[in-house]
């Protein structure tokens, strides 16, 4: 199976952690506890720390730490002054730099709808451009990049979203409704599991959401 079902023992090479809406799902909270290694968007720095943890390593431009904050973690704060990207792409260079690459996001929707959608957006860049495998982990669900042929994991009823990133073609097997090449982002959403596996065959590069079952 190309995608099984995140679970509390999945293993990521790293955790990002942004700075929209701190998790509260057990799901994520999990994840972010057991982490090998987390390295926070310097928004989400000082959160984190408040709850009284310690990341690996703080990346960002440094606009959002305070001063203090600055002194205290100045060992494991990477400040990257450069404005063409965001603190997201900033923290992904890093750990890409530190030789990860199956990532999960945590943080990265919440608070402003604008940011939300950039993040999600930035999943496809980040595998299609980055040579990664991103996971993006919400309170909600997970949104994870791919392209071609592929299998998820799944439950039945569980609820599932599709959104086109290109594809001319898109067929599913294990799905209430059929797949097909999307012209909207609308028209992917909603979608159910019937079983244990959902089955894709695609041309072209698309994002599925799993709701969490």
């Amino acid at each position: 199976m190309d995608y099984p079902l995140i679970t509390p023992e999945t293993e990521f090479d790293a955790i990002i952690l942004a700075a929209g809406d701190f998790p509260t799902h057990p799901l994520p909270l999990t994840l972010l506890a057991h982490a090998k290694y987390i390295c926070c968007c310097d928004g989400a720095a000082a959160e984190y720390v408040g709850k009284g943890y310690m990341p690996n390593a703080i990346v960002g431009d440094g606009d959002s730490l305070p001063i203090k904050l600055k002194q205290q973690c100045a060992n494991i704060l990477h400040e990257v002054a450069e404005q063409e990207s965001n603190d997201l792409t900033k923290a992904t260079r890093h750990c890409i730099g530190m030789g990860f690459r199956h990532i999960a996001y945590l943080g990265a929707a919440g608070k402003r709808e604008d940011h939300s959608l950039a993040n999600i957006s930035l999943m496809m860049h980040y595998y299609r451009n980055m040579g990664i495998a991103p996971t993006m982990i919400t309170d909600h669900g997970v949104f994870i990049p791919t392209h071609g042929d592929r299998t998820f994991g799944s439950k039945p009823g569980q609820q599932i979203s599709i959104f086109n990133f290109g594809c001319n073609h898109i067929e599913s097997k294990g799905l209430k409704w059929q797949s097909f090449a999307y012209e909207h982002s609308w028209q992917g959403t909603l979608n159910e599991s019937l079983g244990e596996q959902i089955q894709f065959c695609a041309d072209h590069y698309y994002m599925v959401f799993r709701c969490f079952p």
